[in-house]
């Protein structure tokens, strides 16, 4: 069974900095591309970063140059660098990863991490 685990959300000022992490645990042969979504209160889940095995990443328009999404393949883990914060950037911060098991890959989320930006 594979489990993303988040760490890292919490309460900042505007203009301040969170550094949000992922892990994954589990039966795993590879992760494939990693990426971070959110979800504000009325609203639907959007994409925020992603990046793929090699490194390549995308970012949503509204988080370009002052988000960072990294990654460690030998550790499982992903990572976002937010900075500059900005009040609408407050959401539940979901990680997602494609995962291969098995002679199958599987699309899986973390339970979500709380970023609450305040003005």
């Amino acid at each position: 069974q594979v489990q993303l685990e988040e760490s890292g959300g919490g309460l900042v000022q505007a203009g301040g900095s969170l550094r949000l992490s992922c892990a994954a645990s589990g039966s795993m042969f590879s992760i494939d591309a990693m990426g971070w979504y959110r979800q504000a209160p009325g609203k639907q889940r959007e994409l925020v970063a992603t990046i793929t095995r090699s490194r390549s990443t995308n970012y949503a328009d509204s988080v370009k140059g002052r988000f960072t999404i990294s990654r460690d393949n030998s550790k499982k883990t992903v990572h976002l660098q937010m900075n500059s914060l900005k009040p609408e950037d407050t959401a539940v911060y979901y990680c997602n990863a494609d995962v291969r098991v098995s002679f199958t890959s599987g699309n899986y989320w973390g339970q979500g991490t709380q970023v609450t930006v305040s003005s």
